[in-house]
């Protein structure tokens, strides 16, 4: 799920904060004149006539960009300024309607733009990023530091139990003067000025880091002129390696990073040399002592951090940022990430002794035998050696490979026969294609979504592939928000970084990649059925230890027998996947969820303890920070690094997940205790699917987000089913 982009109390903001001017906390507005070249033939200029106002991507260039966010922030100056000096009494319609139609204008480019910049940027892009960064951190400070504005904000928030407010306008009262109060509206004014110059350094410090991570991403890229090193890669795979360096005008074969530490590929290249290389390139891609070593950046951004939780009153940044997350505190996603530590790394160990007794055993073979009756051993397992050989482990154990696997997961037959085939089974969708909607990028599709009853809900782009000016990972967002009160329809992309095959070869999946693909059309239900007056309550709205859950809960439908069979269709022959390989397959799921569990567990660590550093801390020396950090959580297994290190750690340190990476794990619990409700209860059906829809997917963030997923299982969740399905604990038949 993407986080960098958030609309916070339905006022568009940057995820990045920054200060404003003294006058626009009065509630003067400087510098609120139109932007300069700002007019009717820009393409944000007015909403867009497409359909669902879808955005107008065979218009919009680099240059429509700055001087449409410049008048959207001069606009929304204007419009709080209104809000806030309105001489009339404050009301729930003059204040926090109000608040909720401001910024329209900027909302529609921003949402539009850092889709943009992370998914197809160029230099032109990440010029205009670096300028409007801190602009648009300052709206922030100067809307939840102004003075005025709050007083109106505190007297309906005061009045609330005597309103007769609609449940949904009462959670809005309450959310925003909670959003005001945890921006710093309570600070005194010595305090305000303080916290808005670690907002904006904050918001430099993070576009920084993101700007780096590119650039060191696409540079640390595996390179190779020696064909002997991609020994073990499909010929089609080989073909795309060297398409990829002739793209960048070399010659030989480059694999491009993906953002996590470990690289598909490595499970695959069976010279040790070039696995070596290529993770290598992996874990030191932004730690190269050159311009795009983040490592200076992250250190002070996390002072920062600490600094400004300290002015807020909090003993660190994460106690700040968990108070309105479902754990509440830093304490209580520590204890639920303790719990899973002995079984995820005591699990891994038992996976470890199987590679290692793999490596050895290859060797003694190889030695032809030993003298006396000595074993040969091989060499100890190393991050880089552990996907190549658990596949061998895996393969020795189930007899499955993901080279077998691979024909029955075909990019597209995975979409349509799998992903969109559970939604109608279990909502009653259907789909259509749109080639005459335009794109941003060649690759993207586009499919406006029905429900049941033939009613248009949604459109919904995919872009998938990996290119080099997209960041890496997974993440869903919206285009276009839905909401009663704007009357607007949800426009929503995908967005991922498969390996894009070579011209004519078929886009084949790994299973893990088929899972992508459920996890984020997941997030897109959430978005899809969001029915909501408010924009700021809407659909994927949520903490970030609820927003994951929709998602990892729709995962569980890639492995769903009825789904399975309906997409796992062979690329050549159309047939089935044989049912003795499925059942092989789904033997060796269990296989290395130790390894994955304790990779994201010990991301997860890294990112709290970086949160927890109180704001005397001096600046960390990153790779010692780390290295003790991992030590002290007992998650310092020398052959599993964590998922993402510190120094390309996207999530937390530009993407909205600073001190939440816990919420992947803790949404885990959430959504297996929701998978086994519906195996309970029948499974993939029309009903369950109903109810969940109506009491889950469509209600946003208009409630407690504990009441309304307790109120739907009908019982506080259990971490068993997580520790089953993750085979970190023995089942009974």
């Amino acid at each position: 799920m993407n986080m960098a982009w958030r609309r916070i109390s339905g006022l568009v903001m940057a995820a990045a904060m920054a200060a404003s001017t003294a006058a626009a906390q009065r509630g003067q507005v400087d510098g609120a004149a139109p932007a300069p070249g700002f007019g009717p033939s820009n393409p944000f200029y007015a909403p867009s006539t497409l359909p669902f106002q879808a955005p107008p991507f065979d218009r919009i260039h680099d240059a429509d960009y700055q001087p449409a966010i410049e008048a959207g922030i001069a606009e929304q100056l204007r419009e709080i300024a209104a809000i806030a000096n309105n001489p009339a009494a404050p009301t729930f319609d003059n204040t926090f309607v109000a608040m909720e139609k401001s910024g329209q204008l900027l909302r529609r480019v921003s949402q539009v733009f850092f889709a943009i910049t992370q998914a197809n940027t160029d230099p032109t892009l990440q010029k205009v990023q670096d300028e409007v960064t801190p602009k648009l951190a300052a709206l922030q400070d100067a809307i939840y530091l102004n003075d005025r504005l709050f007083a109106r904000v505190q007297t309906i928030y005061d009045q609330r139990a005597t309103l007769h407010l609609d449940p949904e306008s009462l959670r809005l009262v309450e959310v925003d003067y909670r959003l005001f109060v945890k921006a710093g509206a309570k600070l005194n004014d010595a305090d305000k000025a303080r916290l808005k110059k670690l907002n904006e350094e904050e918001a430099v410090l993070s576009n920084t880091f993101t700007n780096k991570l590119l650039a060191g991403t696409k540079a640390a890229a595996f390179h190779t002129s020696d064909q002997a090193m991609l020994a073990g890669l499909s010929p089609a795979q080989t073909q795309a390696a060297a398409l990829a360096a002739r793209g960048r005008g070399e010659s030989g074969w480059l694999i491009p990073l993906q953002n996590t530490t470990q690289q598909p590929d490595l499970s695959a290249l069976s010279n040790r040399h070039a696995r070596a290389k290529l993770y290598q390139d992996s874990w030191t891609r932004t730690e190269r002592g050159d311009a795009n070593d983040t490592r200076a950046t992250i250190a002070r951004l996390a002072q920062v951090r600490a600094q400004k939780a300290a002015l807020l009153g909090y003993p660190n940044y994460a106690a700040w940022a968990l108070q309105d997350q479902m754990a509440r505190t830093p304490q209580a996603a520590l204890k639920f990430m303790s719990a899973l530590v002995g079984p995820a790394t005591a699990k891994a160990r038992s996976e470890q002794q199987q590679i290692q007794a793999r490596i050895d055993q290859q060797a003694a073979a190889q030695a032809g035998g030993q003298a006396g009756g000595m074993q040969s051993t091989g060499f100890q397992v190393r991050p880089w050696d552990w996907n190549f050989y658990s596949e061998q482990v895996r393969k020795a154990q189930y007899n499955v490979d993901e080279a077998e696997l691979k024909p029955y997961f075909e990019l597209h037959r995975v979409l349509e026969d799998g992903v969109f085939y559970a939604a109608t089974q279990l909502y009653g969708l259907t789909f259509q294609r749109r080639t005459d909607i335009p794109v941003y990028q060649p690759d993207v599709m586009v499919y406006e979504v029905f429900d049941a009853d033939k009613k248009p809900l949604a459109l919904v782009y995919f872009d998938y592939f990996k290119r080099d000016n997209k960041l890496g990972g997974a993440w869903m967002d919206n285009f276009v928000g839905q909401s009663k009160l704007l009357g607007t329809l949800p426009v929503i992309y995908n967005v991922a970084n498969f390996a894009k095959p070579a011209p004519g070869e078929p886009a084949l999946l790994s299973f893990s990649d088929v899972t992508t693909m459920f996890h984020e059309f997941g997030h897109g239900l959430n978005g899809i059925f969001a029915d909501t007056v408010y924009p700021s309550l809407s659909g994927t709205n949520t903490p970030r230890d609820f927003v994951e859950f929709p998602s990892q809960f729709n995962e569980h439908w890639a492995s769903d027998p009825q789904v399975f069979r309906h997409y796992a269709l062979n690329d050549k022959t159309g047939a089935p996947m044989p049912q003795e390989l499925v059942d092989r397959m789904r033997k060796a799921a269990k296989f290395d969820q130790g390894y994955l569990v304790t990779e994201a567990l010990a991301a997860a660590e890294l990112d709290m303890q970086w949160h927890l550093l109180p704001a005397t801390a001096p600046l960390q020396n990153v790779d010692d920070f780390e290295t003790q950090a991992l030590t002290r959580t007992h998650l310092n297994l020398p052959a599993v690094p964590p998922r993402y290190r510190s120094s390309y750690f996207l999530h937390i340190w530009a993407n909205g997940y600073a001190a939440g990476y816990y919420a992947y794990a803790w949404t885990q619990m959430l959504d297996d205790a929701a998978f086994q409700w519906f195996q309970d209860h029948g499974g993939l059906t029309r009903a369950n699917g109903d109810r969940f829809r109506s009491m889950v997917l469509s209600r946003g963030n208009t409630e407690d987000l504990e009441t309304i997923y307790t109120r739907w299982l009908g019982a506080q969740p259990s971490v068993e089913p997580m520790l089953k399905d993750l085979g970190l604990v023995e089942t009974t038949k």
